[in-house]
């Protein structure tokens, strides 16, 4: 075994090193390392001061060389490092690694991910992802759209979109729609109320009672919604909807309503609800084509004053809005659609379908 020669100090350094082992304000790296100095000076070997400070033999050889380079300077602080090694990445290896992603695909998958575009670039899978942070790509992800082939397009856009940002002076304006198909569903057993520190509890069976619609009309102006449930999802149900609306309205405001294409909407019985006169203009409409776009049509008044004389007792209804549709059932008979296990739909009043065309 190769014996290390013994440390030779001089009267100066062998005091600086030891009033810095035995400081109380030295830091403990600086102090053990001037330990370790000391005790070579005495003539131990590496292996011996290792055993005597707890560290290991290569960090006494190591320090013992430090002194030796630089003196008890070489022991206050940390050799310096090289720092965190940078990607060898060119600009043309950036460029590659954009084109492919952007241009290409792999032939055994949709889209590229990491692992796969750095094995066909040649660079870590770490490179592949600082570039394409770098440059906002996430090939993982798709958006879907859709283009109008409506010649009215721009007629229609420019319609809707005034109606919410910019609508008429003295109306109001409602963007009305539809939810069908509303499972109409009860529990089994009646849950536990809510108390302080446990929440309200439901059994995880139920019981189903059909379905039902809901129609909600949404202010833009103050957020109020007008809303009801039918029992089924057709132009007669709508024109109730819409007579509901009239009544729980003011009477002397214009109704502009956005709604989609849905055919029951364009019904030659709401037409002509909505446009009793000839030289009234006739809704107008969007194309379905056009995601997330509405038509509009106006509900006109026919009988203000009539209208005007049952507006106290329908705003006070109004304001009752029952909140908790969504916690329980529909008990009206009329409001449930039934299923078509053995069971039919609830036969509506003949005066009243009458009456709602």
């Amino acid at each position: 075994m190769r014996v290390a020669a013994p440390v030779a100090l001089t009267a100066e350094q062998r005091q600086q090193l030891s009033c810095v082992a035995s400081s109380k304000t030295a830091s403990v790296r600086f102090a053990l390392r001037a330990r370790m100095v000391l005790l070579a000076a005495d003539g131990l070997q590496d292996k011996q001061i290792a055993a005597e400070v707890g560290v290991r033999r290569q960090a006494v050889s190591l320090w013992r060389k430090r002194f030796l380079a630089l003196g008890i300077a070489g022991l206050a602080k940390d050799a310096p490092r090289g720092g965190r090694r940078r990607s060898a990445r060119s600009p043309q290896k950036v460029r590659a690694i954009i084109q492919r992603t952007t241009q290409t695909t792999p032939p055994d998958a949709t889209h590229w991910s990491t692992n796969t575009m750095a094995r066909a670039e040649g660079v870590s899978a770490s490179t592949v992802r600082r570039v394409w942070q770098e440059h906002g790509l996430k090939p993982h992800r798709v958006k879907s759209f859709k283009l109008s082939n409506d010649k009215r397009f721009v007629e229609k856009l420019d319609d809707v979109v005034g109606l919410y940002l910019d609508p008429p002076e003295q109306a109001l304006v409602f963007s009305c729609d539809e939810k069908s198909q509303i499972q109409a569903l009860d529990r089994t057993q009646p849950g536990l109320p809510l108390r302080k520190g446990r929440t309200a509890t439901m059994t995880h069976d139920y019981k189903r009672h059909g379905t039902t619609t809901l129609f909600a009309a949404l202010s833009t102006l103050d957020g109020r919604v007008i809303s009801t449930c039918m029992g089924r999802h057709r132009h007669q149900e709508w024109i109730k909807f819409l007579a509901l609306i009239d009544r729980q309205t003011p009477a002397d405001k214009q109704l502009h309503l956005i709604v989609d294409n849905y055919a029951t909407h364009k019904h030659p019985k709401v037409l002509r609800w909505l446009n009793p006169a000839p030289a009234f203009p006739r809704p107008l409409h969007a194309d379905q084509r056009q995601l997330a776009e509405h038509g509009r049509a106006v509900l006109p008044r026919p009988d203000r004053q009539a209208a005007a004389s049952r507006r106290i007792h329908q705003r006070a209804q109004a304001d009752r809005g029952d909140r908790s549709v969504h916690r329980r059932i529909e008990q009206q008979p009329q409001a449930v659609h039934l299923d078509r296990q053995g069971r039919g739909h609830p036969r509506e009043s003949e005066a009243g379908e009458g009456n709602a065309s």
